[in-house]
């Protein structure tokens, strides 16, 4: 009986030429694992293909609503955002991945699982790092560091010779990842920083010059950090998301242009499309402006940049991302409200905020004196305040001579 290996498969230039190649240099039967993340795509025709290039036997997996519950939301409590712009759409889709893959050589009695990440990028270790966590007897096969392709082109050379048709051509030569959360673009004119984006690379959203002329409003509901209502209405996160991609998509909002540092040491350039997501994160932000404690606040942008490395990173399966996430959802308790948003060709400003929870006080911030806050008070608050600087300066003061 021939042993089987696992690979999850998008259908897409990469993967489709791995079934065969995966036949002809390792004679293992390939399961491809399906995962419906939100990509959009017609999944018969998906499947179909994964058979018709040689696979043994296809398994899918609807992860859609896990991973925005379990994987996105808890990436948008927590505040992270990786290097300022990056929402995080490719990172966090792969561990909820490779998590079902695992699951599936587990079932299925495989003794390895594949991917088709290059060994230039950072997935190679979201979903190596993953499998190590979860059933590290299995052995890993990644074809892109065992091959002779060097390049998308070979690739494409690979697919003609053996009969797969794939959507990627030489003149369509960008690579693409798309989910529930966002659309990513590579290659291309992108691989020259200095070159600005085709208008047709972009896939999602509509351009400034095609957005309406006239300005959108859009009402999203909190509780304890996470997005439950669009306008008022109550929606299921798959449903939250895909209305907000709508509504955000055709005012032009969640495009990024990013220049990033992969964990493997390269800078690498890419368009990123996060619609819907650009509208949630700022609306929690704003909730949280209201309901968090200064100290909180900024202790908890900390947080947010290590926990944004630690997804980029590939590291979700481990102790420090699951300690961090214990103090983020401590950090979420009081993070219930709305927030109202205006959309305008591409631009997102705040309309207004409230919040049961909310701390902040009219008459504490009003103009106005009131009884609450007597003014006296700050005298001594900022004389003890200024004791270390006044000891300094005097010391200088005597020393000044010494000084010279």
């Amino acid at each position: 009986m021939a042993k089987k290996v696992v690979l999850a498969y998008s259908g897409g230039l990469d993967t489709s030429i791995i079934i065969p190649w995966l036949n002809e240099n390792y004679g293992m039967d390939v399961i491809a694992m399906v995962a419906d993340v939100g990509q959009g795509e017609d999944i018969d025709a998906v499947v179909a293909k994964a058979y018709e290039t040689g696979a043994k036997k296809v398994v899918v997996r609807d992860l859609r609503d896990e991973f925005v519950r379990d994987f996105v939301f808890p990436t948008v409590k927590a505040g992270a955002i990786y290097e300022h712009k990056y929402l995080l759409g490719t990172s966090i889709a792969r561990p909820v991945i490779a998590k079902h893959q695992v699951e599936v050589a587990l079932e299925e009695g495989a003794e390895a699982v594949a991917h088709g990440c290059t060994g230039k990028g950072n997935d190679q270790v979201r979903f190596e790092h993953a499998y190590q966590a979860l059933a590290p007897e299995l052995k890993v096969i990644a074809p892109w560091r065992e091959w002779t392709l060097k390049s998308r082109e070979d690739c494409l050379d690979y697919a003609e010779a053996h009969g797969i048709p794939v959507a990627a051509s030489r003149e369509k030569i960008h690579s693409r990842d798309r989910n529930l959360w966002h659309v990513s673009h590579e290659g291309g004119e992108l691989e020259d920083a200095g070159n600005a984006p085709l208008a047709t690379t972009w896939t999602m959203t509509k351009s400034p010059q095609e957005a309406p002329d006239r300005e959108e409003s859009v009402e999203i509901g909190f509780e304890r950090g996470v997005p439950v209502s669009v306008d008022g209405m109550r929606l299921e996160p798959v449903q939250l998301v895909e209305l907000l991609n709508e509504i955000a998509a055709r005012n032009a909002v969640g495009r990024i242009d990013l220049v990033e540092n992969r964990f493997v040491g390269i800078k690498s350039r890419g368009l990123y499309e996060t619609p819907g997501g650009t509208l949630i994160t700022t609306a929690h932000r704003e909730v949280e402006a209201l309901t968090l404690d200064r100290e909180v606040a900024h202790y908890k942008e900390q947080v947010a940049l290590r926990y944004a490395e630690i997804v980029y990173f590939g590291l979700w399966f481990t102790p420090l991302r699951e300690a961090l996430d214990a103090f983020v959802e401590n950090t979420q308790q009081l993070v219930t409200g709305s927030v109202k948003l205006s959309l305008y060709k591409g631009n997102v400003t705040v309309a207004g905020r409230a919040s049961e929870f909310s701390l902040y006080s009219n008459e504490l911030s009003s103009f106005t004196m009131g009884d609450t806050y007597d003014q006296k008070d700050a005298k001594g608050f900022i004389q003890i305040l200024g004791l270390p600087a006044r000891t300094r300066a005097r010391l200088l003061h005597s020393k000044k001579e010494v000084l010279k």
